[in-house]
């Protein structure tokens, strides 16, 4: 579909210009959408829900992220003064030597979960990563965004994040085709 070239033509829109700045391969690592398939195919009901599926297809849900994903844990514990709060899954990347925090979201990408985001990644900066290792990484992963929307919410961000789609599934391959036929003939 003409959504899915689009989304890749775009992709720098997704990064923040701090992401960028620190780590010019983030563009090549993460991608603008990921398709889960392999948890199914259906819709959630709760972001608990979508989660408990991928931790337990996660060898299929690495390799959708990419090479040198290394999983810490899921629901990942963060207490900063007396309260305690959860990052969705928690990772390790070997290339980009960080953390990456995977915030999961059932709806569409809206600018204030950039401000949970963002608040996770100072307290895991400040409490968990160790000395020789680069800032962490947040991803909010959303079942849809619009482009302008995250490019304004990320325009002033001072944190390395990026904002991602999640596809459980594919469209149909002949209409994939039509799509790109259709592009190409613009």
């Amino acid at each position: 579909m003409k959504q899915f070239y689009e989304a890749y033509r775009n992709a720098d829109e997704k990064l923040s210009t701090l992401l960028r700045e620190m780590a010019p391969a983030a563009e090549q690592v993460f991608r603008d959408q990921y398709v889960m398939e392999f948890i199914g195919g259906k819709e959630y009901k709760t972001e608990n829900s979508m989660k408990s599926a991928l931790v337990q297809q996660m060898k299929e849900f690495i390799l959708e992220l990419g090479k040198d994903f290394i999983f810490i844990d899921e629901e990942y514990r963060l207490q900063v003064g007396n309260s305690d709060f959860r990052i969705d899954l928690l990772f390790f990347h070997r290339e980009l030597q960080c953390l990456v925090a995977f915030e999961l979201k059932m709806g569409s990408f809206k600018p204030e979960h950039l401000g949970q985001l963002n608040f996770y990644l100072e307290a895991l900066d400040r409490d968990v990563k160790k000395p020789h290792e680069n800032p962490s990484i947040g991803i909010l992963l959303c079942k849809d965004k619009d482009n302008e929307v995250v490019e304004y919410a990320l325009s002033r961000s001072l944190s390395p994040t990026m904002v991602a789609e999640y596809k459980l599934c594919l469209p149909d391959k002949k209409l994939l085709q039509a799509k790109m036929r259709e592009i190409e003939a613009e």
